[in-house]
Order: C-alpha cells, then sequence, then structure tokens
C-alpha cells in the first residue's frame, strides 16, 4: 500500500514535469531565429538538457523522408532526455532503454503512455546484448538513435552497426576531458559504471574518437552543443549535399558541468586520470 502512494505521488510529479517541459520547449522553440548554417541557433530544451531538442527538431525537418522512430540508449526516467520530445510532443514511436529498474518503470509508467508506437526496455547495455535492442527497433533506419551512457559508449555503437541499424541521425556523448584532438576511448568494461573512478572524469569517448569512428562508416559530422556534451552526425544519403555543406558547426566545446564542478580546464582535468588506460581508435 506504501508503495503504490509512493508511485502515485511521482507518478503526479512527473506529469507536472512533462506539462513544465511542454510549456518551456514551446517557449524556447518559438523564441529562436533559426540559421540552418549555424547550429547553436537551433537549440532549444524542452526534456533535454542542452538543447538536443532543437538540434534534433532542425535535422530531422531537413530528411529526404522520415518514418518518424527513434532509438535511445541510457534515456533514464523518460522525461529529462533526447527522444521525449519525440515521443511526447511530436508521437514519434520507439524504443527508450534504461539500465536502472527504477527509472525504467518510471519511463514505462509516466511517458510511454504518450505514444501507441513506444516502449521502455530495462536493459544493462553491453556489446554483446545490443542485438536485443536492434530486435525491437521498428526500423533499421531510425530517424534518431541517441547514445549517453557514461562508459562503453564506443563499444555499443559499434554493436549497434554490426547490427545492420544504420541510423539518419546519431548523437552521441563525448567526454571533454580527453581534448579535442585525442582519438580515444576507455577500455572495454561490460560492468564499466562511471563511479569506477572518484572523479567520475574516466568514461566515454573523445570526440575526435567519435569522428573518425562515425567518418569510417560514411557519416558527416554536424555540431556539438554549446554545452559541450553531445556530437551529432548523420548520414549523408537522407539529406540534400547543400543543407549539410552549409552546416558551419562547432567541433568542441569543454563540458560545461565538469568546468563548473573543477574549475578546471579540460587539460587539468585529464591530469586527473591520465594515470588510468586509455584505448586509441
Amino acid at each position: 500500500m506504501f508503495d503504490r502512494l509512493k508511485n502515485l505521488i511521482r507518478d503526479s510529479r512527473d506529469r507536472e514535469r512533462i506539462a513544465i517541459a511542454l510549456s518551456r520547449g514551446a517557449a524556447m522553440r518559438a523564441a529562436r531565429t533559426v540559421d540552418l548554417g549555424r547550429p547553436e541557433s537551433w537549440e532549444f530544451s524542452g526534456f533535454s538538457q542542452n538543447g538536443e531538442d532543437g538540434l534534433l527538431e532542425v535535422l530531422r525537418s531537413q530528411l529526404k523522408s522520415s518514418n518518424r522512430t527513434f532509438v535511445e540508449i541510457g534515456a533514464a526516467d523518460g522525461i529529462e532526455n533526447n527522444t521525449a520530445w519525440l515521443l511526447i510532443a511530436e508521437r514519434y514511436g520507439g524504443v527508450m532503454v534504461e539500465g536502472n529498474p527504477y527509472l525504467a518503470a518510471r519511463a514505462q509508467r509516466s511517458v510511454i503512455p504518450h505514444s501507441i508506437a513506444a516502449e521502455a526496455v530495462q536493459m544493462f547495455v553491453t556489446r554483446d546484448n545490443v542485438g536485443e535492442i536492434a530486435a525491437r527497433a521498428l526500423f533499421k533506419d531510425p530517424d534518431v538513435f541517441s547514445l549517453d551512457i557514461d562508459g562503453n559508449d564506443y563499444y555499443i555503437a559499434k554493436a549497434v552497426f554490426d547490427c545492420g541499424i544504420r541510423p539518419k541521425v546519431f548523437v552521441v556523448e563525448y567526454n571533454s576531458v580527453f581534448g579535442p584532438d585525442r582519438e580515444c576511448t576507455i577500455p572495454y568494461q561490460a560492468d564499466f559504471t562511471i563511479e569506477r573512478h572518484p572523479t567520475q572524469l574516466w568514461y566515454g569517448v573523445s570526440v575526435a574518437g567519435w569522428r573518425k569512428f562515425f567518418t569510417e562508416r560514411g557519416y558527416r559530422f554536424v555540431t556539438v552543443d554549446r554545452n559541450g556534451v553531445n556530437a551529432f552526425f548523420v548520414d549523408p544519403q537522407h539529406f540534400e549535399r547543400g543543407f549539410l555543406d552549409g552546416i558551419a558547426g562547432c567541433s568542441w566545446r569543454e563540458n560545461f558541468y565538469q568546468l563548473r564542478k573543477f574549475r578546471k580546464s579540460s587539460a587539468e582535468q585529464f591530469a586527473l586520470i591520465e594515470s588510468e588506460p586509455i584505448h586509441m581508435v
């Protein structure tokens, strides 16, 4: 009885959060003056943290064709992520994947009911079980694929492509602590969590590592967001060349949250983890 009451309270709060996010996103969206050549002008955040809602909206608007689906690995509670706007505001179908059982259950209760073609999956993703997610994807080329697990992202992305998934737009978290030029990631550990290192700075992939990875697969780099968290890549066959050639994106930015936390530049932050192993890609 007590657990049911707690869930009712949480669900009520989540409904309020959704209403606030929709209002905030609508206001920020309307206030923009979009310049297709300047990705920083695309950004707005309803449910996303770093302007991703707006970046993805403009990229989706330039697709030659759309199947209105997404996949997100690292969806948290379903409300604060990169695809909730697609699901709730745009009624996209897709799959939200979250390793934390509590957060996945909240996503299933609060967010998934907004679309008849969406589901939340509780799964700690490894390179060996990515095929289970691929099997749930409604299309092999979803409009949007978002990957943010603060760890084995490089290896999971490789497994995604190995499973035959080729998204039109792929947004990935990068770790600015590695700087703009190192092409690197952490070594693969199936049970890795960001808490493995006390600073929580040893995780993920450098932006240069991602650029090499996606270039090898025929993708084009678009930009990073202004808070230095995500990098955006597109499969050029789904866009007009003139649009892609006209984009003047930003190649790298300091992660604002890490900069604020440590009050040190990425080079100084790297000194805190330089004894840890990294894998050059």
